[in-house]
């Protein structure tokens, strides 16, 4: 069984390698080129998970004792110590890597077959590591994002190290009989949905677009594990153009390139009218130094300076009441009859 959903796998990951050199979409989200793929095979892999592995989960979560859940999950987790401390070791994280295998050899032994974690009591800190992490350290990119059939969210280079090594790292693959293998490995999946329902309900209550929020929590997630929970900041798009080239070179060029507009100054002299793109913080608009000329386009070059001086006319009181209103400072009163 393991051997045909690593083939299928493979298959669905070529396929899916496939229409990535096929393709070339503009516009589309950045990191996931195979956006239409991936959003079918994430509908596929909700339908299976709502049919079939969340009510197992939900019933194994139901019968099984919290006390019974821990020690499956503990004895899974003490068989990947050693895989994780292998990836530890080729990351050059050696001292993490001799801590995984003392962890594995302590709750195997006092920790009864590692049904109890008594490495964690003791000081020894579990990690978390695979070859797609020792890639990522080496200078390895994720590549595209990349939905697995049933696995779930992955990228390029963590779905070939995944079915090209993490798989032979995993001490259930070298179980010889095939029955138990295959239980084990389905007590896992069942094990590992369980402890994910409470997240999982909360992630689609509050997703506007859960296909997004899972995608985004993935490679946010496993850049954060890649460095260790210190990723260095990512660089900001907004700030690059498509050719990859930073966009404050075309903002400087094109300010290089522009004319120097006409300098203009009011007929009174002590008050400056500011360009369109500049402005007078309170200090610099209330300073006592003398007013400067400033920018302004060549249109303006010709206007003369013009006062305004509003004229109160003659009969402004007559206006007032024929239009029904007296004015006695601010104040406005009506003498309309009701």
């Amino acid at each position: 069984m393991i051997v045909i959903l690593r083939r299928f796998l493979g298959l669905s990951l070529l396929a899916a390698l496939v229409g990535l050199g096929g393709c070339a979409t503009t516009g589309g989200t950045p990191g996931d080129p195979l956006e239409g793929y991936n959003r079918a095979m994430f509908g596929f892999n909700e339908g299976v998970d709502k049919a079939v592995i969340k009510p197992l989960a939900g019933g194994y979560k139901t019968v099984m004792p919290e006390f019974a859940r821990t020690g499956v999950t503990n004895f899974f987790a003490n068989l990947g110590d050693l895989w994780i401390g292998i990836n530890n070791i080729l990351q050059g994280k050696v001292g993490a890597g001799v801590s995984d295998f003392g962890r594995f050899a302590m709750n195997t032994t006092v920790g009864i077959l590692g049904l109890f974690d008594v490495a964690s009591n003791a000081g020894l800190e579990k990690h978390n590591e695979d070859f797609g992490q020792t890639l990522g350290r080496w200078g390895v990119g994720s590549g595209a994002f990349v939905v697995l059939p049933i696995l779930g969210p992955s990228s390029v280079r963590d779905g070939i190290s995944l079915l090209a090594l993490d798989w032979r790292g995993d001490p259930l693959w070298y179980v010889g009989n095939i029955p138990t293998r295959n239980e084990l490995v389905g007590v896992r999946a069942v094990d590992n949905r369980a402890n994910l329902l409470d997240l999982s309900r909360l992630a689609e209550e509050a997703a506007l677009d859960h296909y997004a929020y899972v995608r985004d929590a993935y490679l946010q997630r496993r850049r954060s594990l890649i460095y260790d929970g210190d990723a260095p900041p990512e660089p900001d798009p907004a700030k690059t153009s498509e050719s990859g080239e930073s966009k404050d070179r075309y903002t400087s060029a094109r300010a290089e390139t522009e004319l120097a507009p006409a300098r203009i100054t009011t007929q009174w002299g002590e008050r400056v009218i500011t360009a369109a793109d500049e402005e007078l913080t309170p200090a610099q608009e209330f300073s006592e130094a003398p007013a400067q000329p400033v920018a302004a386009r060549p249109e303006a070059a010709g206007v003369s300076g013009i006062v305004y001086e509003p004229r109160i006319p003659l009969n402004y009181e007559v206006l007032l009441a024929v239009s029904g209103e007296v004015r006695d400072g601010p104040a406005r009163t009506s003498l309309r009859a009701r």
